[in-house]
């Protein structure tokens, strides 16, 4: 059997460059026989045919002269949307993985003042998951959480030591052996839902990283928002009504 390297051969059979096939499979878009391709430069059948997801478009929600608000779409870095909206400048972050509200603010002045009402927890951030298991009542998750940094490469948990975090988890629907959650964020710490639902056994699926199932995506979106008398709202993507 003939080998070759995956971002080789889904360059050849997408007529783009080598980097740009690099870039496409370390988002978690490639598929070959319905599993994710993990490694660009892992070597392959020659004859394997790629499946390529579609990446959603950057859908803008609110814009005015303090700031710009987008549904972010999945396997977006929020970096990446930073250079597409300069000078705006990204006011929070959400992973790579994870769609909806994002705000970028325009003037230094409206960013010292949102940024505070973060800090006083005076902003409102709900989010949907679909979640491993059958959760049934809801649940206060009030854990601290330390995040520590490898190669570039942020890993969160449950501590002592860290820093307050309190997610609320509220089940919503149940499907086969997962369940439909809306959560509802304080302090907003890095992967704070992500590794406060591992904590209670419930990790979100296609969250590899925090014990959940291999998805297409890690099933969280950022729903709603609600900042200095401001709310912004970004509907559940289509994956999720249609993972029901």
């Amino acid at each position: 059997m003939a080998l070759e390297k995956a971002y080789k051969l889904l360059a050849a059979q997408e007529g783009i460059s080598n980097s740009e096939a690099k870039s496409m499979i370390d988002r978690g878009l490639v598929y070959a026989a319905n599993k994710k391709v993990m490694i660009a430069r892992g070597d392959i059948d020659a004859k394997t045919h790629f499946k390529v997801e579609k990446v959603e478009k950057i859908r803008p929600i609110f814009e005015n002269d303090d700031l710009v608000v987008v549904d972010k779409p999945a396997h977006v870095n929020s970096d990446e949307i930073e250079r597409q909206f300069k000078p705006a400048v990204l006011l929070h972050r959400l992973d790579k993985e994870t769609s909806g509200v994002l705000m970028l603010v325009k003037n230094e002045e409206f960013r010292e003042k949102a940024i505070q009402e973060f800090k006083k927890d005076r902003v409102y951030k709900e989010y949907i998951a679909w979640i491993e298991g059958i959760l049934s009542e809801p649940v206060d998750i009030d854990r601290p959480i330390l995040t520590t940094k490898k190669n570039n490469r942020a890993t969160s948990n449950v501590s002592s030591k860290g820093k307050p975090a309190r997610t609320e988890v509220f089940p919503d629907l149940v499907s086969a052996n997962k369940t439909k959650v809306k959560c509802i964020i304080h302090n907003g710490r890095t992967h704070q839902i992500r590794v406060h639902l591992r904590y209670i056994e419930h990790p979100i699926v296609g969250d590899e990283q925090y014990g959940g199932r291999r998805a297409k995506r890690v099933m969280l979106h950022a729903h709603k928002v609600r900042l200095l008398g401001m709310e912004f709202t970004a509907p559940e993507p289509k994956t999720f009504i249609s993972f029901e």
